[in-house]
């Protein structure tokens, strides 16, 4: 390949749905050019990072690189859109992922005791039931389905909605609206109009500012209602804030779930051993088989970082307002961390990915996913006597959260115990 070629291989969406193009390409960089200077047309220039060491450099020293202003790999086309939508701002929403510290400590604390484990086994029985609702449906199914659209998307999707207080009546909407969000490259998930990004997010908006007003007059134990009611330093937080917070915990606390789930099953099918491994004893090899599929499908494909410093980064000048390109799937298959990375190991250990990031913005819903996922693989291992692929596995077009799109799978089930 050319470097022209490299670089627009790098930003291209459909790069991330051939996963063997995708692991060749970032393999090359790994060895050749860890931290590259990109520049494919139609964006901004970067530095690619693509190294498990250069990454964590980078995450550790978040007073040097930033979140903000650059957080994903947007074309110039599409920023020039946003700035001509919001007045001359470069981004459409100021989540957590986008703030810098005081902003992201304070904002995080806002609900962060809600992600951690002492409160998740408040609802860990409402996670279980969900879990054998979701492989009940996978059951009447009737031995044939599409794991991701008819059992992926919908249990981790019930599980945010309970947390943040969405009725279930609307999760159509959200799904609906995540998809374009995180699918907007793809042709499948795409909206038809022009402007989609601008619109979904006008939709979103439009839904949790209704919300707020609703949790401000009438709040319950959820957390909208800590979003809607929050303060800091004895002021409510901007409405732009309560919206963009609504709206990660909505999108990124289901999507990503999702693809792990999908994506450790087509692992698990393509790996025989490894199945009959986990399914031979689930409290043992479980608890492992959940990192391994997290570190094997890396849902967050990439973030970016702003060098607020001069800085020397792999013997490579990086100069402060340079942008940096954190590669977390690249860096879960780095042959200098981890032993024979392209291997699916569910007995992996040490198993230090980085697909819940690391640092200050390590994932605040990595206890709830890895919950989520414990329960849904042990009713399924439970139940299912048999599965093999029906049809070909089709991945999403998007370089910034992704995963499968499509798994037809063939399965036998087991008599559920009374």
């Amino acid at each position: 390949m050319t470097d022209r070629s490299i670089d627009n291989a790098i930003v291209n969406p459909k790069t991330y749905a051939h996963v063997d193009e995708f692991h060749k390409l970032f393999t090359q960089l790994r060895k050749e050019e860890p931290v590259r200077w990109t520049e494919p047309d139609g964006f901004r220039p970067f530095w690619t990072v693509s190294k498990h060491a250069d990454i964590m450099e980078v995450e550790r020293q978040n007073d040097k690189f930033l979140n903000d202003p650059r957080l994903t790999l947007q074309s110039i086309e599409l920023e020039e859109e946003v700035r001509k939508f919001t007045g001359g701002q470069s981004k459409l929403i100021r989540s957590l992922v986008d703030m810098d510290n005081p902003d992201h400590r304070n904002y995080r604390g806002l609900t962060q005791a809600w992600f951690m484990p002492p409160n998740l086994k408040a609802i860990s029985a409402r996670v279980d039931a969900l879990a054998e609702k979701y492989i009940d449906r996978l059951e009447a199914k009737g031995g044939e389905c599409d794991f991701v659209s008819d059992v992926a998307v919908w249990y981790p999707l019930r599980v945010i909605m309970t947390v943040l207080g969405v009725p279930a009546e609307d999760e159509p909407i959200m799904l609906k609206l995540t998809q374009e969000l995180f699918g907007s490259t793809d042709p499948d998930m795409k909206r038809p109009d022009a402007t989609e990004t601008v619109n979904t997010v006008t939709e979103f908006f439009n839904y949790f500012t209704a919300m707020t007003e609703d949790r401000r007059k009438n709040p319950k134990d959820d957390v909208a209602s800590v979003i809607a009611n929050a303060t800091i330093d004895g002021e409510p937080i901007g409405h732009l804030e309560a919206i963009s917070y609504y709206i990660i915990v909505a999108t990124a606390g289901h999507d990503t779930t999702s693809s792990t789930a999908a994506g450790g099953l087509l692992a698990l099918m393509q790996n025989p051993e490894e199945f009959a491994k986990l399914k031979s004893d689930p409290e043992k090899y479980l608890g492992g088989a959940i990192d391994e599929m997290i570190r094997w499908t890396t849902p967050v494909k990439h973030f970016f970082r702003t060098a607020a410093v001069d800085y020397e980064l792999r013997g490579q000048k990086i100069k402060a307002g340079d942008n940096l390109l954190m590669c977390y799937w690249s860096a879960n298959r780095d042959e200098d961390a981890f032993d024979d990375p392209f291997a699916f190991r569910i007995e992996r250990s040490p198993n230090k990915h980085l697909a819940f990031g690391y640092g200050a913005h390590l994932c605040l819903g990595q206890h709830l996913a890895k919950m989520e996922i414990r329960a849904l693989y042990k009713e399924l291992l439970a139940r299912l006597d048999h599965i093999e692929l029906a049809g070909d596995p089709a991945w999403v077009e998007a370089s910034f959260v992704s995963g499968l799109k499509r798994l037809p799978v063939r399965y036998s089930m087991k008599r559920k115990a009374a």
